[in-house]
């Protein structure tokens, strides 16, 4: 991995990575997008790859007649394999809207070295939690399935660590805001918790077949989560007994009275389901099966992979 400040000084050396790669990957929201597009497609590759991370969030802002300062010109018609962080009828609209001619979901994923079981610590502990930085198209959930909860629960604890809430964002007394919480702390953030909340963006909710990173990773620290409903939640945890749902005020409070022995029982078939089907592991074995796909070699060369200006 190579970390670049400047596109012009950095394009050699992808040049000389791309030489002896099989497969050049572009990810979306990187700063020189279409350059590395241009760079992937005229390479000498076996395999071109556009990894749309956001691809709800990309067709609505199409739909919108927005330019997507990310895709190339010409969408993505030059490309061998389109992945999508989103499934469902996402797929169908990279082809009709952007020309996608191959296309595959590969979802977000845990790494279980990383997110696992820990001992909780006393400055994150509460009741429920929720980990996100702020967002004007989430906060009606959060406002719905959280801080009304806990002003209906004044003697629980409640915990949101996520940057840039704005003032004007009223808080109950017993919900703290954490303003960061370092990638190194978040399982011991979710295992301080005894249950958390996971809110979708809105345009990826609409999509369906989303799961966020970080409900495999809250899972995966087995801890409980109170999730809002999207189509194909069903498909990565199975309502009920490996996740909670929540639509309203009343939802959240129904999971936040439940027994702890049976809240236990759901976090400890959520970190099963996680471990056995989302890790990213899995994701790496269903990437080389895309990559192996339609007599593409089985032996690769290390990919080459271009994921934005830092």
């Amino acid at each position: 991995m190579h970390l670049y400040g400047d596109w012009n000084t950095a394009r050699s050396t992808a040049v000389g990575y791309l030489s002896d790669a099989d497969v050049g990957i572009v990810t979306s929201y990187c700063p020189d997008g279409p350059q590395a597009c241009d760079l992937v497609l005229q390479s000498s590759v076996c395999k071109s790859v556009f990894y749309d991370l956001d691809a709800p969030v990309t067709l609505e802002r199409i739909d919108r007649g927005e330019s997507v300062e990310y895709l190339p010109p010409t969408g993505f018609e030059g490309f061998d394999l389109v992945l999508s962080y989103a499934g469902g009828p996402c797929l169908r609209e990279l082809q009709t809207k952007l020309r996608a001619k191959s296309v595959a979901p590969l979802y977000g994923s845990v790494d279980p070295g990383v997110h696992h079981p820990v001992a909780p610590r006393s400055e994150f502990a509460c009741d429920f939690s929720y980990l996100g930085t702020y967002s004007a198209d989430r906060q009606a959930k959060l406002d719905e399935l959280f801080l009304q909860p806990a002003a209906a629960l004044q003697t629980q604890r409640f915990v949101i660590a996520g940057a840039m809430y704005p003032q004007s964002v009223s808080q109950p007394a017993n919900v703290r805001l954490l303003e960061h919480v370092s990638p190194q702390d978040h399982s011991a953030f979710y295992c301080s918790s005894r249950l958390t909340l996971s809110i979708t963006r809105a345009s990826m909710a609409r999509m369906g077949y989303c799961p966020s990173g970080r409900l495999f990773e809250a899972a995966a620290c087995g801890t409980a989560v109170l999730s809002d409903y999207w189509p194909g939640l069903e498909d990565f945890f199975a309502p009920g007994e490996q996740i909670l749902l929540g639509s309203s005020t009343a939802d959240s409070l129904a999971a936040l009275q439940r027994d702890q022995a049976d809240i236990a029982q759901i976090a400890k078939r959520a970190r099963e389901r996680a471990l056995d089907c989302h890790t990213a592991t899995h994701r790496a074995a269903e990437l080389l099966a895309l990559l192996s796909h339609s007599n593409f070699q089985q032996s690769m060369n290390p990919v080459a992979a271009m994921s934005g200006e830092l």
